[in-house]
């Protein structure tokens, strides 16, 4: 193995002591709190095949990948069967091929063997070095696992290798940012609502006092590792923090040779018309750049980057996006909102001044919630918002029907302004409220409860 890889692969050394010296575990172990994600349940142990794994940045792939490594290894798999390649250190598909054949000759001969190559889209023409893999019977006893922080990676391996990517049902595999259930689960809290989520009513007032409490600091750090464990140890999130996402933004952006002065424009466009509707010819004619195409490569970036998530119209008899209506532009994680606003302000302290300041205002925090809300349906349903009479927040589709969601992050709720939601039969209010009610005819449900029944 080339020696640069080594750092990633201290198991060859001493596969008892992976933990302990590799560098992403070693630094998991040092956190407060230590994430362990049930997609780990699903990652494959015992089916050949090609598969992917897809997430936006420092969402925890690669520290995920070396879980799933000491795993195997802790299934008896042999340290000689597993093999970590960073792509940011191979330059073409040649490279990339000739690292496969020589971790496969020296590989053991029966049982399967592990690849992984990490940020495969480093590598110039990575695919044609899989393929030929592939077709070469190279892959008939390996599971190779590359990941990417452009989903459209995922889109290009499900294109790029029919045929050639094995029989597992699942080969395709998505890391989000913690939702709010994982993060209750984190801090412990998921145990004392067992049995409960079924009938939110009976909740104590203490216990959803409790969530309440939990989601208030959810807007704060999202579902970034890092940003939990700055606020659990620090009491907030540190301006390097935040850096560490908005850098790299603007060098995955850069890399892809757009220019950053434009990538900024995009960006305050955003956060000044946020989770509201917004055409790209009303963003263009504010910004510099001349042309509305070039807003939408932009925004198409971001989203392929899972940092921006684009929720179009619904059209409702067809349960498709109404491509000429505006649409609403959101972050796929409140932390994302966070490290973004610091990077295009420079506040001297990011976390009292912007962080702490718009959720303690009530037209900000209200787009916080909705934007969050709106990520979290994102992950397992198509989602959407209706844009009739007025407007319907969110609208998801699931079971061939739409299922309307009006989020009302208010004290007060006035008939008056849900009268759209009202139209629906199997609408829903999401609110402050703490127990569950009716309005106009309408459920209006506790919002923290309801994200929590979403991920059950």
């Amino acid at each position: 193995m080339d020696p640069r890889f080594l750092p990633h692969n201290s198991h060859l050394n001493d596969a008892r002591r992976f933990v302990e010296t590799d560098p992403q575990l070693r630094h998991l172990a040092d956190c407060h709190y230590q994430h362990r994600s049930s997609l780990l349940d699903s990652l494959p142990t015992s089916t050949p095949g090609i598969y992917s794994l897809g997430g936006g940045r420092q969402t925890g792939k690669s520290t995920l990948l070396k879980q799933w490594m000491a795993e195997l290894l802790g299934s008896g798999a042999p340290p000689e069967s597993i093999a970590y390649f960073s792509g940011e250190l191979i330059d073409d598909h040649h490279s990339l091929l000739l690292h496969v054949e020589q971790q496969l000759a020296t590989a053991p001969n029966t049982g399967l063997n592990y690849l992984i190559v990490d940020e495969v889209t480093y590598i110039r023409d990575w695919d044609k070095a899989v393929k030929y893999a592939a077709d070469a019977g190279l892959l008939e006893r390996t599971v190779l696992m590359v990941t990417g922080s452009d989903l459209g990676f995922i889109q290009d391996a499900k294109m790029r290798f029919p045929g050639r990517r094995g029989t597992a049902d699942m080969a395709d595999f998505h890391l989000h940012p913690l939702s709010f259930r994982e993060y209750l689960t984190l801090e412990g809290g998921m145990d004392r609502l067992n049995g409960h989520l079924d009938d939110p009513q009976s909740i104590s007032d203490d216990l959803i006092e409790s969530v309440f409490a939990t989601f208030s600091r959810y807007l704060i750090h999202g579902g970034y590792l890092t940003g939990i464990n700055d606020l659990a140890l620090h009491g907030t999130i540190r301006r390097s923090t935040l850096a560490t996402y908005s850098d790299w933004i603007r060098g995955d952006v850069i890399k892809r040779g757009r220019r950053e002065p434009y990538l900024r424009e995009v960006l305050a466009a955003i956060v000044k018309r946020y989770a509201t509707q917004v055409t790209w010819n009303a963003l263009a004619q504010d910004l510099s750049i001349d042309h509305p195409r070039t807003v939408a490569d932009y925004v198409a970036l971001l989203e392929r980057m899972d940092a921006v998530h684009v929720l179009p119209a619904l059209i409702e008899d067809k349960l498709a996006p109404a491509p000429k209506k505006a649409k609403k532009l959101v972050f796929s994680d409140p932390f994302i909102l966070h490290a973004v606003r610091a990077w295009l302000t420079s506040e001297t302290d990011p976390f009292e001044q912007q962080i702490l300041a718009a959720l303690g205002d009530p037209v900000w925090e209200s787009k916080i919630v909705e934007a969050c809300v709106a990520s979290h349906f994102h992950r397992f349903h198509p989602t959407y918002y209706i844009k009739a009479q007025a407007e319907v927040d969110i609208a998801y589709v699931r079971d061939g029907r739409f299922w309307p969601v009006e989020i009302k992050w208010t004290s007060q709720l006035r008939p008056k302004a849900l009268k759209q939601i009202a139209r629906y039969g199997n609408g829903e209010i999401w609110s402050k409220s703490r127990q569950t009610g009716e309005i106009n005819g309408v459920r209006v449900m506790p919002l923290p409860i309801q994200l929590l029944r979403l991920a059950a």
